[in-house]
């Protein structure tokens, strides 16, 4: 099994040692891979120290093209080519105090933009800047961490989330289309309730009623997103993974007494 041996990989929102993000970076620098890893602050550092020898961190602020170009260009000078590409950045951003939740009417354009910058432009810039090399070397693996919200489901004052990762799940398909026959994949992960550093009690609460009956963990979402990221997945592209413990799958999602 190849897997991921040798391959360069980019993992964006890395910061949280408790984050999906990093399990994902934890998993392929585990597996052989060549590991850059980014956030919004300088915490990266802390991360990388916590990875083998010879990984590389970098913060940046992916909505900011400039930092995005310095992103791509020092990985690269760094580690050589990058062929793996798993955009986790959004939802939370460290140090970044504007609120892109709330009632749809009351929403502004502001926090629109916003909300749509963190949630999906994010994953575009950073696609669009490795594609080109990755067609041009006739392999690469694109997975992009979405969500259940949005492509499946929704919750109250999640407009601006849903819509983006419901964009980015059609921005998949129809990339994957293009690229199919070139050698490079793409590919979404959907986690449900996963026990993130970030996860309210609220959420902990819903993912006790998952028909698994606990929320999921970051290395439990990293696992999905090494195998797509791996050369034995080369027959994946333009899906939605959901890894939500069949949360989606049941109508009923109250407790479970005198129902299950």
């Amino acid at each position: 099994m190849a897997g991921v041996a040798g391959r360069v990989a980019l993992v964006t929102g890395a910061g949280s040692a408790q984050g999906i993000g990093f399990a994902s970076a934890a998993i392929l620098a585990a597996q052989g891979a060549k590991v850059a890893i980014t956030s919004t602050t300088e915490r990266i550092f802390d991360r990388r120290h916590e990875l083998p020898p010879g990984n590389f961190a970098m913060p940046a602020d992916l909505t900011d093209p400039e930092q995005v170009e310095a992103l791509v260009g020092a990985t690269q000078q760094a580690l050589g080519p990058i062929e793996i590409l798993v955009n986790n950045a959004g939802m939370v951003q460290t140090g970044i105090a504007e609120e892109t939740g709330g009632r749809f009417a009351a929403l502004t354009d502001r926090q629109w933009q916003r909300g749509l910058e963190m949630n999906l432009m994010t994953a575009v810039r950073l696609t669009r800047a490795l594609l080109p090399g990755m067609v041009q070397r006739r392999y690469g693996r694109i997975v992009h961490v979405s969500s259940v919200t949005g492509p499946l489901v929704s919750n109250p004052h999640s407009s601006i989330y849903s819509a983006a990762k419901a964009a980015m799940t059609g921005m998949t398909r129809s990339l994957a289309i293009e690229v199919a026959r070139l050698g490079v994949t793409v590919n979404c992960v959907g986690p449900g309730w996963i026990a993130t550093a970030s996860q309210s009690p609220e959420e902990a609460i819903a993912g006790q009623h998952t028909p698994i009956g606990r929320s999921g963990t970051p290395a439990e979402i990293g696992a999905v997103v090494a195998f797509l990221a791996s050369e034995e997945a080369s027959y994946v592209t333009g899906q939605l993974v959901v890894a939500d413990g069949g949360n989606a799958l049941q109508e009923y999602k109250g407790p479970g007494e005198g129902y299950y």
